[in-house]
């Protein structure tokens, strides 16, 4: 065979292997993706049964019905708890931020020989299991009249979520050249000026992302919700939660209550997904 036929031929073989390879690679990806998704995939479902369905032996074929959904609404008021869980998510956001923002600036730009430590200390609080200062905090609530109220329960996300929204903060901001800021300073920005003018903008994407996540944080925390709030403030957490009663668990009242708490942060992790991988790998490739 003449040289260049079996260089011909040779291509052909190795795009054929890699081909394949990338045929198995996909398989692969889709085969994790429904092994994870699975899960919720079949909350949803369950959802949509009764409850004798829900215990029977599980099938994907069955008559839907909305009797759960009409149970779950007769029992509890879903928007009260769905407006406790976006009041709170919200403003323990935008608390963070507006701490996290200063505290990351001068971590980044105005280092000291602690800041090092500092930070290790903020991400060393995260090991902390939560049920260590239950009391404590569930205490000083009590006398400070903040138990079972959006206030107190914002507080605590904000207080759980800071270190992870400073180190991320602090990561980008440490992305950015310190020749803009010092071209800034010259120019006469004052450290606010420089901050909101100069700091932000370049930075939204890193900002947006860190938001992001500590919403998404702030919507899924279970623990301090049971513990400090009653019915109140008592975010989708709680709702979920109050339909496991002594006599056992109803499934599909259960499913359908779940499919109903997660199905907003679910559409809105969807919709913003770009905006976070963006934020995510901001400044990772220069």
């Amino acid at each position: 065979m003449p040289p260049g036929q079996q260089a011909l031929a040779g291509q052909g073989i190795g795009g054929a292997l890699l081909r394949h390879k990338r045929l198995w690679l996909a398989l692969l990806a889709w085969t994790i993706t429904f092994v994870i998704f699975f899960p919720i995939l079949w909350m949803v479902l369950t959802g949509f049964k009764t409850e004798a369905q829900a215990i029977a032996t599980p099938t994907l074929f069955f008559t839907p019905t909305l009797e759960s959904y009409e149970a779950v609404h007769a029992r509890a008021d879903y928007l009260h708890f769905a407006w406790n869980s976006v009041a709170v998510s919200v403003g323990s956001t935008l608390l963070a931020l507006l701490i996290g923002i200063p505290a990351a600036y001068s971590m980044a730009f105005l280092p000291t020989q602690r800041t090092k430590g500092t930070l290790l200390w903020m991400l060393s609080t995260k090991m902390l299991p939560p049920v260590g200062v239950l009391v404590p905090i569930y205490l000083i609530f009590r006398d400070l009249g903040m138990l079972d109220t959006r206030t107190g329960l914002t507080v605590v996300y904000t207080l759980m979520n800071l270190p992870i929204v400073i180190w991320m903060l602090y990561t980008f901001f440490k992305d950015l050249p310190k020749d803009i800021l010092e071209a800034g300073r010259m120019d006469g920005a004052s450290t606010l000026q420089e901050v909101c003018f100069l700091l932000i903008p370049l930075t939204l994407p890193g900002i947006a992302s860190t938001g992001l996540l500590s919403v998404i944080l702030s919507w899924n925390e279970a623990f301090w919700s049971l513990n400090l709030t009653s019915s109140r403030a008592a975010p989708l957490t709680a709702y979920i939660a109050s339909f496991s009663s002594p006599e056992g668990l109803f499934w599909a009242k259960l499913s359908a209550a779940s499919t109903m708490a997660v199905a907003p942060i679910l559409i809105f992790g969807w919709l913003t997904q770009k905006q976070m991988v963006r934020g995510l790998t901001f400044g990772a490739v220069k």
